[in-house]
């Protein structure tokens, strides 16, 4: 007897992808480098280094400021960062055009979704649940909640099963070059969206496909893609 078939799962990439963060991100990166006399940095400044993490971010900011950063420095600007980002979500996040009715569509007709970030998963809970999306998601992966983060399959594989589904049923969504990687290295199909955060054009990662806006993103396209893989 032949078991049914789970449920597609999509899964998403947070920052860049279900959701733009960068103004807080910059905001909460401006507030903590201006305690140690660095001037204030843009998102232009940091562009493919928004959603990469506070680490990245600082000292990006120190760099284009000429300014050294010692360890103990860095301890304590990121620790800094994360309390005052934590503290202001969901302050300007917003999700992109179209997400929320895209998410619609998904579970109307059956499809699963779950979030695998690099971003900690206590930030990223707390960000869905301040935009009213956390119950959404059958799981939310951080950056922090196994062992390995993207690009290592194991963080989508893990996300995966943690949903509750199997990866032969998996898309992955994203904007970056590590979710490319991620889908790839764990053998799902990549479905790009060209509005976040990467610093390449999107279509020089040769995702499977890329969607220029959620109003794309369909059960259909979802179940187009699982069929070429068999």
């Amino acid at each position: 007897m032949r078991l049914p078939l789970s449920p597609p799962l999509v899964v998403f990439d947070l920052d860049g992808t279900l959701v733009d963060t960068a103004p807080d991100l910059v905001a909460s990166l401006n507030h903590v480098v201006t305690q140690a006399g660095i001037e204030p940095v843009t998102y232009a400044d940091l562009t493919h280094l928004v959603g990469h993490g506070a680490r990245a971010m600082i000292e990006r900011a120190f760099a284009l400021r000429g300014r050294a950063l010692g360890e103990e420095d860095l301890a304590w600007q990121m620790k800094a960062f994360v309390e005052f980002y934590h503290g202001s979500m969901p302050g300007e996040s917003l999700p992109y055009p179209g997400l929320v009715e895209a998410l619609d569509r998904l579970q109307d007709a059956g499809l699963k979704l779950a979030v695998c970030t690099n971003k900690p998963e206590m930030l990223a809970k707390r960000l869905l649940d301040g935009l009213g999306l956390v119950g959404r998601f059958a799981a939310i992966a951080g950056g922090d909640t196994f062992s390995v983060r993207k690009p290592h399959a194991e963080h989508l594989l893990s996300t995966v099963v943690n949903a509750g589904a199997s990866a032969e049923r998996a898309v992955m969504v994203g904007d970056s070059l590590n979710d490319i990687l991620v889908a790839r290295n764990a053998a799902v199909p990549s479905i790009a969206v060209p509005f976040g955060y990467s610093d390449v054009p999107i279509a020089s990662l040769s995702p499977d496909r890329i969607i220029e806006h959620f109003d794309e993103l369909t059960p259909e396209l979802v179940k187009t893609m699982l069929e070429r893989r068999k």
